[in-house]
C-alpha cells in the first residue's frame, strides 16, 4: 500500500512566517551605470535644471516663487502652539559633577552649560545614578528620579519664583526695606460749602 502524503494543517499568521506582500520589497535602483543600465544616461534626472544639478533640490511646499498653498489657505480654529511649553530635560547622569550638598537649579545649570535658550522650566529625567545627595530646584521630576535622588539623600525643593526684572523672590526679600517717614497727621482744613441760591 502506497502511505498517503500527510496534508499539512493551514497554520495561521505566525512570527516564524511572517513575509512582506508580493512586490512590496524590490532591488535598489542602481543609478549611474551607463545608458545599457535600463534608466537611460541621465539616470531619470532628465535634462538640466536645478534637480538635475548635484545637491541641487527644492524644499518642501516651494512652488517656484509664486504664493504657496499653505499661505493661500485660510486659517481658522484653535492652534495649541502658542501655549506649549517647553522644559529644558536634564538626566541624572549629567549631574555627577556636581558637589555633594550642592544647590541644582536653573542658575547652576547654565553655568555649567547643561541648558541653554529659553524654556518654561527644567525637568529632570532619571536616566542614570545619582551617588550623593543634592538639593534640586526644578519644576517637573520625573517618578524614578525622584526615587533615586531619595535614595542617595538629597531632596527635591520648588524653583524659587521669578519676578519680571529676572531677580528671585529670595533676594528681594534679603534686602531691607527703606523706612517709610510716618505721616503725622495735620490740621485738616474746612471745605466752603456752596450756597444755594433760593428762588
Amino acid at each position: 500500500m502506497k502511505s498517503e502524503p500527510k496534508k499539512e494543517k493551514a497554520a495561521g499568521l505566525r512570527l516564524h512566517n511572517l513575509r512582506p506582500r508580493p512586490g512590496a520589497r524590490h532591488r535598489v535602483k542602481r543609478l549611474g551605470c551607463g545608458e545599457s543600465s535600463g534608466h537611460g544616461k541621465t539616470s531619470g534626472k532628465g535634462h538640466k535644471g536645478q534637480k538635475a544639478r548635484s545637491g541641487g533640490s527644492l524644499r518642501l511646499g516651494f512652488e517656484g516663487g509664486q504664493m504657496p498653498l499653505i499661505r493661500r489657505l485660510p486659517k481658522r480654529g484653535f492652534n495649541n502652539a502658542a501655549f506649549h511649553k517647553r522644559y529644558a530635560i536634564v538626566n541624572l547622569s549629567e549631574l555627577a559633577d556636581f558637589k555633594s550638598g550642592s544647590v541644582v537649579n536653573e542658575e547652576s545649570l547654565r553655568a555649567a552649560k547643561l541648558v541653554r535658550g529659553n524654556f518654561h522650566g527644567i525637568k529632570i529625567l532619571g536616566d542614570g545614578e545619582l551617588k550623593h545627595e543634592l538639593t534640586i530646584q526644578a519644576e517637573k521630576v520625573s517618578a524614578s528620579a525622584r526615587e533615586k535622588i531619595e535614595k542617595a539623600g538629597g531632596t527635591i525643593a520648588a524653583p524659587e519664583a521669578k519676578i519680571g526684572n529676572g531677580t528671585t523672590q529670595s533676594e528681594t526679600s534679603e534686602k531691607p526695606d527703606a523706612p517709610k517717614a510716618a505721616k503725622e497727621p495735620g490740621p485738616k482744613k474746612a471745605r466752603p460749602q456752596k450756597k444755594t441760591a433760593r428762588k
